[in-house]
């Protein structure tokens, strides 16, 4: 990466080699600013018979060739650094998660701490945790050497014990691990990647029980004292380990590391780079979400923490009707805005189960699946909150009035400091109205106070990851002008007050100086249009003590500055803790409606 000279960098081809599609990106360098010119597909090609996925790659950089008009592929390779300036490129960068990504196992010591940490280091470098074994998992050994044999994990992360603290229990686990002796998904000549991040004192008892099991790797400890993590070694060994061994064994994969300019890194764990930069440089709150077809990734960044995880059953076409068992019929019910019964929403799961990469061709198809959508998004947020916790095992002072309110205040994600929230995925970033992707993402996460909503374009965060380590400022350029779709900015009071009753009173400066003074009662949405790239300020004054809007109960914010968006500035006076919708059939269809004509969603509503 040293060697790459990024002032002469005017043409960067990128490419994300996903388990069915392979995406090309073409950044060009126009009046001193990175733009995306062009954007080709095509399928991903690592199964039979073609087993090559170099081939789909240079199948998507052809379609790039075509629509740019630029010469990018000669004899069947990848032409870079040309000496005629309008053909070639000078960088070529790639991610992937084909072959269905990084599959990994995590073990530690106890499950809710070193365990916990083991997940995140594993899921922020871009991983599935399949399984996490832990000494007190209650399992008993056998079993437990059974689940190893039996996932065949692309890698195992070790883990356990603080610096100079007993070393039995990792003796134990890696005796487990011994006794697996687990073999890789991918190729049967090379011994699986086990990388060891625990207790210093305990190497030399990992080394004579795996070192001639596996690839063993060590890294500083994941936990060196109770009441600090240290993922970044090992999530920086994770990632070598993938290219090293994974990704080497895959098809073609040796070719496509030959012809990259800097390292692959698996998919998710560029997404949560470039996340991670855009917070750090604006200082701000992120939480994102890609929402696929089998599983839903959620990011956040709070408090300058990353966090990460998978939520391997929640996605939109082969695991749809997981979403609709986990979540509930009534659920999912409640989001559509006209009479549907359970038995026509199942035998509905059940057609999308059968076609599943089929599109709706009606609007009730399309109501529908995005109703389904809100619930696979909620239950991966809920998910994503209980792994994206402060340390446990940290001994902190408690007040009395903590005792009583019995509150788990452990979550690092707290919804009335986020500033951003982005979604990606098929049902977000194409859905036919950028107004329904701002309901989904309100209705699913019920952001708090004021939080801006942004879309990801065309899912170009992983490339765009990958380029953030090789040139931040092309990436965030292409991230802020074609990436990111600014829908608008969601005003959310926490509370609950009686339906129907004045509950909110504001003031907004619009850009040509004109104002707006309204009031609304709760239960209610309104939209004021406020384009993309104006600002307007806000002084809203809660009408009830219920209600918190950032300056605590009842208490006016003032002067305020709010973005703009495709959406406009959405006041959303449905409540917080809890968000609730009617029990009652009728009044439920007539509250849907009512908030789908608010925001323009739908054309009948």
């Amino acid at each position: 990466m040293s060697n790459i000279e990024v002032d002469k960098l005017n043409t960067i081809l990128a490419t994300d080699c996903g388990s069915t599609t392979t995406k090309a990106i073409l950044i060009q360098k126009q009046d001193d600013e990175y733009r995306l010119t062009f954007r080709g597909e095509a399928p991903t090609t690592v199964e039979a018979p073609v087993e090559d996925v170099t081939r789909g790659v240079i199948n998507a950089v052809n379609e790039l060739e075509e629509l740019a008009g630029r010469k990018l592929v000669q004899n069947g390779e990848l032409l870079k650094n040309s000496s005629n300036e309008n053909e070639g490129a000078d960088l070529y960068i790639s991610t992937s998660s084909a072959g269905g990504g990084l599959q990994m196992m995590v073990a530690g010591v106890v499950k809710a701490m070193t365990g916990e940490s083991a997940a995140r280091a594993a899921l922020g470098a871009g991983a599935i945790v399949m399984d996490t074994i832990a000494s007190n998992d209650g399992r008993l050994p056998h079993e437990k050497i059974e689940r190893v044999r039996q996932l065949r994990p692309d890698m195992i992360l070790l883990s356990g014990g603080i610096d100079g603290g007993t070393t039995k229990h990792v003796a134990e686990l890696a005796e487990i691990l011994a006794a697996a002796d687990p073999r890789p998904r991918l190729g049967v000549s090379y011994q699986l990647p086990i990388i060891f991040a625990g207790n210093k004192d305990a190497q030399d008892i990992v080394r004579e029980r795996l070192g001639n099991k596996a690839a063993l790797e060590i890294t500083e400890n994941l936990r060196p004292v109770l009441e600090r993590e240290n993922l970044m070694p090992a999530r920086l060994k994770i990632q070598n380990q993938f290219l090293e061994h994974v990704m080497a064994h895959a098809p073609g994969y040796k070719e496509l590391m030959a012809m990259t300019d800097v390292d692959i890194m698996p998919t998710p764990g560029a997404v949560g780079l470039i996340m991670k930069r855009i917070a750090d440089e604006r200082r701000i709150q992120v939480v994102g979400v890609d929402i696929g077809g089998a599983t839903t990734d959620v990011f956040s960044v709070f408090q300058g923490v990353f966090n990460r995880t998978v939520s391997a059953n929640l996605g939109m076409s082969y695991s749809i009707s997981n979403v609709v068992s986990e979540a509930g019929l009534e659920n999912v019910l409640r989001w559509i805005p006209f009479d549907m019964d359970q038995r026509e929403l199942m035998n509905r799961v059940k057609n999308k189960m059968i076609r599943p990469t089929s599109i709706p061709q009606l609007l009730e198809e399309l109501i529908f699946e995005q109703a389904v959508a809100r619930e696979a998004l909620r239950l991966s947020f809920e998910q994503h909150k209980n792994l994206a916790v402060g340390l446990k095992g940290v001994q902190k002072e408690r007040t009395v009035s903590d005792i009583f309110e019995q509150k788990d205040d452990n979550s690092l994600v707290n919804l009335m400091e986020l500033n951003m929230l982005i979604g990606s995925g098929g049902v977000l970033s194409h859905a036919p109205r950028r107004n329904q992707t701002a309901m989904m993402l309100m209705d699913a996460f019920l952001p708090e106070g004021i939080t801006q909503l942004t879309v990801d374009s065309i899912f170009m965060m992983p490339q765009l990851g990958v380029l953030s380590e090789v040139h931040p400022k092309a990436a965030t350029q292409v991230f802020e002008k074609d990436c990111l779709i600014y829908l608008g900015t969601c005003i959310a009071p926490v509370g609950v007050e009686k339906d129907g009753k004045k509950c909110l009173k504001y003031t907004l400066t619009m850009p040509d100086g004109q104002k707006i003074e309204e009031e609304m009662v709760f239960g209610d949405i309104r939209v004021h249009k406020l384009g993309v790239g104006e600002t307007a300020m806000l002084t809203a004054i809660p009408l009830s003590k219920n209600l918190d809007l950032g300056a605590g109960p009842g208490n006016t914010i003032e002067n305020v500055e709010i973005q703009g968006g495709i959406t406009g500035i959405i006041f959303d006076t449905r409540g917080r803790r809890p968000f609730e919708v009617p029990s009652n059939k009728t009044e439920r269809v007539a509250k849907v409606q009512r908030w789908l004509s608010a925001m323009n969603a739908y054309p009948k509503f």
